[in-house]
């Protein structure tokens, strides 16, 4: 089966997994594991920002860093697609009692005057109080989008000028540096707060890492242990981490050529539409035209392809470093006889 559901359905290699058999461990709770804090610290460098905290996964990172730029009653401003609006179980509610403003983006972007419109009044005691700004980049659900790095720039602006703490969401941050060449570091230093997966492009079997100010990180850390989030000798998945860091990146360029190779073959498809502007990354949304989206999902895993659906009308493929080019030559053929039929 060729397995396109997404770039998180990846097994760690060999070599992986030996970093992971050779990890110096610790306990991680008593900041003694020394692969978990050699992981912190390589991230923290790589992000440039001044600490980094390993957790179990990209919605507990999200999570909380919202939860501690806010208190409840509180308003986060994100894009209407935006993970943490519809992937991440109401947890803003749930967890830290705040609530979340979704704006109408295009491509997953929203503007500064959006934002600005969306700000509440400080003296309007009856509403929420805005304090975050929330930005994806990649976006998942626009495909994989990237975030022009001048409206995050402008988008600082506006958080600084309205006194508001500015997010990010960089689950595959990797994939938006690798494309465009801009450092991870220069994205993150326009954010107060960042969260970044290594179980996706990246390859490792679990978690993420979250970055921040030493007072910031210093606060996720005691917040993560009451969410149950604190692990012991946790330097085994760290390991995976690091290597993923140190080895998987830059060769995400590799999805990138496939993505690529695919939405060439779903465009030519008469049955689909695609917008091939929207194929920036590792990431294709593709709409179905003939048949619904359930029916073209199993006659494509019929014949070999699992793809997942991204929405009431279109289905969705990610292309990852388990996957190799007589992989996308298959999905092509598979592709052409369920939609071109």
């Amino acid at each position: 089966m060729i397995d396109l559901r997404s770039d998180t359905v990846t097994q760690p290699s060999q070599a992986m997994r030996k970093a992971m058999y050779d990890a110096e461990v610790g306990d991680d709770v008593f900041k003694e594991d020394k692969s978990v804090n050699e992981l912190e610290e390589y991230a923290a460098e790589l992000l440039g920002k001044e600490a980094a905290l390993f957790v179990t996964s990209g919605v507990m990172g999200n999570q909380l860093c919202l939860n501690i730029l806010t208190s409840p009653g509180d308003e986060i401003i994100c894009e209407k697609d935006a993970h943490i609006f519809n992937y991440e179980s109401s947890a803003p509610s749930m967890l830290s009692g705040i609530q979340l403003f979704p704006i109408i983006g295009k491509q997953g972007v929203i503007t500064p005057a959006q934002v600005e419109e969306a700000i509440r009044p400080k003296t309007a005691y009856y509403m929420p109080r805005t304090k975050v700004i929330e930005v994806e980049n990649t976006h998942n659900r626009a495909g994989g989008t990237i975030h022009p790095l001048d409206n995050i720039k402008d988008l600082k602006k506006v958080a600084v000028a309205h006194n508001l703490y500015f997010h990010l969401d960089g689950a595959r941050i990797w994939n938006a540096s690798v494309k465009t060449g801009i450092k991870v570091s220069e994205y993150a230093s326009y954010f107060d707060t960042v969260s970044c997966c290594l179980s996706k492009g990246l390859g490792a079997p679990v978690g993420s890492i979250i970055a921040g100010e030493k007072d910031f990180i210093t606060e996720a850390f005691r917040m993560r242990k009451a969410w149950g989030g604190g692990m012991r000798q946790a330097g085994v998945i760290a390991a995976a981490g690091l290597y993923a860091l140190k080895n998987n990146f830059e060769r995400l360029s590799e999805d990138h050529e496939k993505a690529a190779i695919l939405a060439t073959t779903i465009a030519e498809c008469k049955n689909v539409k695609i917008d091939l502007d929207s194929v920036q990354t590792n990431i294709l949304i593709f709409e179905i035209l003939s048949m619904s989206v359930e029916e073209a999902q199993i006659k494509c895993k019929e014949r070999g392809l699992i793809l997942s659906i991204a929405n009431k009308k279109a289905l969705r493929a990610v292309t990852h470093l388990d996957i190799n080019s007589d992989d996308i030559n298959k999905a092509a053929l598979i592709l052409r006889e369920v939609f071109n039929g």
